[in-house]
């Protein structure tokens, strides 16, 4: 599960469909990719930190709980 780019969203005030409309995924893609289930590509990992407009690296915005 990526517990950090979760509060990211939480603290930037955007949905998970939000995030995927923006993207250009489906809500149950964001949601599967969020939970673990699938993973992120690079350009969708870009993509999410720019609609962020988030500070953190790649590396901390997408770690998982595994990490």
């Amino acid at each position: 599960m990526h517990r950090v780019l979760k509060a990211e969203l939480i603290k930037c005030g955007i949905t998970v469909a939000q995030i995927a409309q923006a993207i250009g995924i489906s809500e149950k893609s964001m949601r599967n990719k969020i939970n673990g289930e699938t993973d992120f590509t690079f350009p969708e990992a870009q993509a999410i930190r720019n609609v962020l407009k988030s500070t953190l690296s790649l590396d901390d915005l997408f770690k998982t709980d595994d990490e």
